[in-house]
């Protein structure tokens, strides 16, 4: 089973698509990755690469072709626009050339935000004679309002019928989310739509504290890892922490980096909130470490219909961890989180409720944490696990090569 896999963002960014392309491998196929010049989060290119470059180079058995494309640089709504827009061109002029000769059963897209760049597997659908199967991980144009990056009714109504088009020329459209399946299919024509979750991290939850950088004092230490974009509701989690202030046992702890770094380090130093820690970003091999050491893990999103139909994809991690997750968020997030029993809930940009959350969970008995852990690490296995995740995917794009 030869696979292309398409993603503006790969190794060695550091995106949930680079454990899949190994599964993938792993499950029997044969995959080679068509990508970008890596310049995520920061915005500058990685050392070693170039924003011109044209290249491939070797990751874990797996063929990478990168094209060049405008980095992010320090973000702004036309340097994205670039960013975007430039790796859609290059992908769908330069991608067939620098694939020439190779012949592929299925094109996948890993579809983030912007699912334009699933043109490009349109493109090479058509030369390469394959199937075409994109994994929407975000709604389109519906995130382009919620974030405000854009507002124009005329150019929003624009974006939605290019998404029909390309949701109409795929085979087969995958949903990261359940709640997705009824607006993506609404969209998709005679495309079938599927849900396929995220999966969880590979690691086999018996993560040892020494393998992690990440500083965590004597405390209850609740933990959020990931992005520090927009959409995380991070005032939210500033306005927690000053309300418990009072508690000197109470730490949180806010790993990565993004969009918002420059000004938490600020509203942390004029908020005085001594109870709130950033250490910075870190090696994502350094994540199952600290989520081991966490006392409980923070997932956080703002509030919106859209936002409400996502499952983050730190929840798989979190629940991998065999840690208790505290979620303030709406929908389907807070659903899988309560469902499997791994922790507690309260709604989005709710500070109130999210400081009760944590007081909540600090106040049960360590054995009660330790079941909430457990039970969401048996969840985790039933429904995210990579390898079984793998082999699913892998058995899906045979049968719809078979078809061919």
């Amino acid at each position: 089973m030869k696979v292309l896999l398409l993603s503006q963002h790969f190794w060695p960014e550091s995106f949930r698509i680079n454990q899949v392309a190994r599964d993938l491998v792993r499950a029997g196929c044969e995959v080679t990755v068509l990508t970008g010049q890596p310049n995520y989060p920061e915005g500058a290119i990685y050392p070693g690469y170039s924003a011109a470059g044209l290249g491939c180079e070797d990751y874990e058995g797996i063929r990478v072709h990168r094209v060049p494309l405008v980095p992010r640089g320090a973000g702004g709504a036309v340097r994205l626009a670039a960013n975007y827009l430039s790796f859609l061109a290059m992908a769908s002029i330069l991608g067939p050339w620098t694939l020439r000769g190779q012949r592929f059963d299925a094109v996948f897209v890993y579809g983030t935000s912007p699912i334009l760049q699933a043109i490009a597997g349109v493109v090479l659908k058509w030369i390469k004679r394959a199937r075409l199967v994109v994994w929407v991980q975000d709604l389109w144009p519906e995130s382009l309002e919620v974030t405000g990056f854009v507002r124009n009714r005329h150019l929003l109504a624009m974006v939605g019928a290019v998404v029909r088009w390309i949701y109409r020329r795929a085979d087969l459209l995958l949903v990261q989310s359940h709640a997705f399946e009824a607006p993506v299919r609404a969209m998709a024509g005679a495309t079938p739509v599927e849900y396929f979750p995220n999966p969880g991290d590979s690691s086999d939850g018996q993560a040892v504290a020494a393998e992690c950088d990440v500083p965590l004092e004597p405390a209850f230490n609740v933990v959020f890892a990931g992005n520090l974009g927009t959409v995380q509701a991070l005032d939210t989690v500033l306005e927690a922490a000053e309300r418990l202030q009072a508690n000197p046992d109470i730490r949180i702890v806010l790993v990565g980096a993004g969009s918002r770094s420059e000004w938490l380090q600020q509203q942390v130093e004029q908020r005085n909130l001594r109870n709130v820690r950033l250490p910075g970003k870190f090696p994502a091999s350094s994540m199952p470490a600290l989520m081991e050491r966490a006392s409980a893990l923070l997932v956080s999103l703002a509030r919106g219909p859209i936002l409400a139909q996502t499952v983050p994809s730190k929840v798989q991690s979190y629940l991998a961890s065999g840690r208790p997750i505290i979620a303030a968020l709406d929908g389907e997030g807070a659903l899988v989180v309560s469902e499997s029993g791994a922790g507690v809930c309260c709604a989005a940009e709710d500070a109130a409720g999210l400081t009760s959350a944590i007081l909540q969970l600090r106040d049960l008995p360590p054995e009660d944490r330790a079941r909430m852990g457990e039970a969401g690490r048996r969840f985790y296995l039933q429904h995210f696990e990579p390898g079984m995740l793998a082999r699913r995917l892998t058995e899906r794009l045979a049968h719809l090569a078979a078809r061919r």
